[in-house]
């Protein structure tokens, strides 16, 4: 009988402390769900929408009525951010500039704060302020001739790839017939383009396959983690017990070939490199690192970190841009009159005897508004890579304490009906005025904003165009069994979003 007793008075002590700790919470914090053992409120979001966690924000800022949710993801402060002119104010504050210590950043970087992605505070701002002052030089940033001949041969040999046939076996997995394999069939434009600012080599079409395994092992990490925020985050422990469950062991291998592929690069760059000329921007980085090697000083620059520079610089160019391009051939396949327009547009601004180039862009203003559209249609980033508020900062009213996770709620953005009118309708048109391309109509931010902007936009942008107005003026694209395509596929959530591969049907425009 005492035993009973004493075992009721236990679990009442539980269930009161864990009462007392779910609706805890720091004075004047945001308005948002208790929080439970574990996970703290964590489950609760996986409760209102599991498989997308940007719309799971945004209810719990209607329940709560608000524009900003505060909860604790386990122990650890967090806000989200669902108001489109917060978001904005968000990014551009140097007070939110910081970056979130997390096992997904360690693993990648040799369990060490590298790279730029992860690191904030003097490291990064010398890092990456140094990385863009020289990839500038070698076409990263700008519009570069090179750079543009580059793609735009890339972009010759996919087309060959189906006009023709595969030339080598890997490409067999890519191309069958007149069907081609997306995303990956989109992938050397991008990857070759990024190395040839790294380096300024490119790997041969002989030389593909090691292109697409790392275009497959950079997605399979994307895809390891939901929005950096999931179970392996919050209990890093998940690795060593349920390393397959928490996506541990995607994430490893996805990151493993990556580091692999530069450490080897970087390697050959070291054995080949004189101190008399720079020949690329591996070469400059080399040179600075030296330089401070010899004066003895505390430095920030280190073969490793140089890996993680490369590293973080590949991740979004081997999957986002060709991640839209593939959401875009859905959407035509779903609207088949933006195929028609797009390709009445090329052949009246560029016609059938040369590629379209950057020249063409301008003149092109539909193409461009298609892609434009697809990036603020399926967001990307929904609420992209978590900021850190790196001091206590009063904002809208709320006090948000140092160290508190902040993340943009991007969707809400992008669907937001005070900006778009019908956000949920995929309307190029809406980014044109008199049939040119007005810029002040496009309120998306599909890189960010601030001083945390993605670097790659202008090559990303560049890029996407190239392919995206080189494949449509080959092609006619149609869905692989000739049926018409009802609905879009469930979309993948992780660090971004992605759609299942699939496999269309391309006809030559002859």
């Amino acid at each position: 009988m005492i035993g009973i007793v004493i075992l009721i008075a236990f679990v009442s002590y539980l269930v009161a402390r864990a009462y007392k700790n779910a609706y805890k919470r720091f004075e004047n914090f945001p308005p948002g769900p208790p929080s439970l053992p574990v996970y703290g409120a964590y489950w609760i979001v996986l409760a209102s929408e599991y498989n997308n966690l940007a719309m799971a924000f945004k209810k719990l800022g209607q329940r709560y009525k608000t524009k900003m949710v505060g909860l604790f993801l386990g122990p650890v402060p967090s806000v989200v951010i669902n108001d489109p002119a917060m978001v904005k104010e968000m990014l551009n504050s140097e007070d939110f500039d910081g970056r979130m210590d997390i096992i997904v950043g360690r693993l990648r970087s040799y369990w060490k704060k590298l790279g730029i992605f992860f690191t904030d505070g003097y490291f990064w701002h010398i890092q990456r302020r140094f990385s863009l002052r020289y990839l500038r030089d070698f076409g990263f940033g700008r519009r570069d001739g090179t750079l543009e001949v580059v793609v735009e041969a890339e972009i010759k040999e996919m087309i060959d790839m189906t006009l023709n046939g595969p030339k080598y076996p890997a490409e067999q997995e890519l191309v069958k017939g007149d069907l081609v394999y997306l995303p990956h069939y989109f992938a050397v434009p991008f990857i070759n383009g990024m190395l040839h600012v790294f380096s300024r080599m490119t790997l041969p079409r002989a030389e593909y396959e090691t292109l697409w395994r790392l275009a497959k092992h950079v997605m399979l990490f994307q895809r390891g983690s939901n929005d950096l925020g999931g179970a392996l985050t919050l209990t890093p422990w998940l690795k060593d017990v349920l390393p397959n469950f928490s996506g541990y062991n995607d994430l490893r291998r996805g990151n493993q070939f990556l580091l692999d592929f530069f450490q080897k690069l970087v390697k050959d760059v070291m054995e080949t490199q004189e101190d008399s000329h720079s020949r690329h921007f591996l070469d400059m980085y080399i040179k600075k690192m030296n330089e401070e090697l010899k004066e003895q000083k505390k430095s920030t620059f280190s073969v490793d970190q140089l890996v993680l520079t490369c590293t973080d610089y590949m991740f979004p160019t081997a999957t986002a841009g060709e991640a839209v391009l593939t959401m875009l051939v859905e959407r035509i396949l779903l609207q088949p009159e933006i195929q028609e327009r797009v390709h009445e547009e090329i052949d009246r601004v560029v016609g059938r005897g040369r590629l379209p180039n950057l020249d063409d862009r301008r003149n092109m203003p539909y193409t461009e508004a298609c892609i434009r559209e697809m990036m603020r249609h399926e967001t990307l980033v929904p609420l992209g890579i978590p900021h850190r508020a790196v001091k206590d900062v009063k904002f809208h009213g709320y006090d948000i304490p140092e160290d508190t996770l902040v993340s943009a709620n991007f969707t809400m953005l992008h669907m937001d009906k005070e900006l778009w009118g019908d956000p949920e309708n995929f309307r190029p048109e809406r980014f044109l005025t008199d049939g040119k391309l007005n810029l002040s109509k496009d309120k998306s931010l599909p890189f960010g904003a601030g001083r945390r902007l993605c670097a790659g936009e202008t090559f990303a942008r560049q890029t996407m165009f190239q392919v995206f107005a080189g494949f449509m003026q080959a092609f006619h694209v149609s869905t692989a069994d000739g049926r018409p395509l009802t609905k879009p596929a469930k979309r993948i959530q992780g660090i971004i979003t992605t759609i299942p591969e699939f496999w269309v049907r391309v006809t030559p425009r002859c």
